[in-house]
């Protein structure tokens, strides 16, 4: 048999009108052209699908099979077509995020839970494990926004200015470098410095201060969470260097204390990775705003 979504709406219809003419009222077609199409199906069948002479007109058993697929189908089919629509309104999509920058879970759930008040039929996910390969994801189409402090000149990825940062140094409050006013790539000689399990061109005190400085720390510690780095500072283990949103609580700390890397400090900015023909999306501009926004709200709340 070969049915088609007008036969499955056909047989709906005339079991909800109890008749021909009333379901061809509903349906916007002619009786005549109901009743064909009626024919030509029970001939594809081989059995008739109505009992005739009931009124008002009711299904045959092999009819309520029928209609049995109908209930199930069409609504799928309805389902299907309103998220098209959505896709195409840009009410709903998918939202995969890969970041570059480790520290960035502390200001994104945040915007992720702006985001989703909004956004409720966008499929949001944080793919794990792409850190070193993001990009690459981005452009194979895995991920559909990449957080990354490296913009790169490729084709067809736009690279959205999200805000500005400072990694700042910290240590313990009774550390020997606690009292300086800043910190150089030299202070870094004789300490253990605690990173986050990452590449070292991808960690700012390396790539904007101890690389170009041709200094190694005596010894390199890498925890994954942030509040385990702060823990591990406050208690002696050793030194880091992290993004000033993630010490925005440290002031009123009695155990910790910051320091500006350099006399002058130093200054990173973040990006929003995403194809170009997605840039403009309602959802899309919508999320890059508020990364935009709402990770400055932490580095004032400092």
């Amino acid at each position: 048999m070969h049915i088609e979504f007008r036969h499955l709406r056909t047989i709906k219809a005339i079991h909800e009108e109890g008749g021909l003419a009333r379901a061809a009222d509903s349906l916007h077609i002619t009786q005549s052209a109901l009743s064909h199409q009626i024919k030509g199906l029970e001939d594809q069948a081989g059995v008739e699908l109505f009992v005739r002479r009931s009124k008002p007109m009711r299904l045959s058993a092999a009819g309520m099979k029928m209609l049995r697929l109908a209930e199930e189908v069409l609504p799928r089919v309805a389902a299907l077509e309103e998220d098209f629509d959505g896709l195409r309104a840009g009410k709903s999509g998918r939202l995969h995020i890969a970041i570059e920058c480790h520290a960035c879970f502390d200001w994104l759930l945040p915007v992720l839970e702006a985001f989703r008040q909004t956004w409720s039929d966008v499929d949001v996910d944080i793919r794990p494990g792409l850190q070193f390969e993001a990009l690459p994801a981005l452009i194979r189409q895995d991920v559909d926004l990449v957080i990354s402090s490296d913009p790169e000149d490729l084709p067809g990825v736009d690279f959205t200015p999200l805000f500005d940062y400072e990694p700042v140094f910290v240590c313990a409050a009774d550390h020997p470098l606690a009292s300086k006013p800043f910190v150089g790539a030299a202070d870094f000689a004789d300490q253990t410095l605690i990173t986050y399990p990452v590449d070292r061109p991808r960690l700012d005190v390396f790539s904007q201060l101890l690389f170009p400085a041709g200094i190694e720390p005596k010894a390199v510690r890498q925890v994954e969470l942030s509040a385990v780095i702060l823990l591990l500072v406050a208690s002696g283990r050793g030194v880091s260097v992290l993004p000033d949103w993630v010490v925005r609580d440290v002031g009123s700390s009695q155990s910790i204390v910051t320091k500006p890397l350099t006399e002058a400090g130093i200054t990173r900015r973040l990006y929003g990775a995403t194809r170009d023909e997605e840039t403009g999306k309602p959802f899309m501009s919508h999320v890059l705003k508020l990364c935009r926004t709402e990770p400055l709200k932490l580095q004032r709340s400092g």
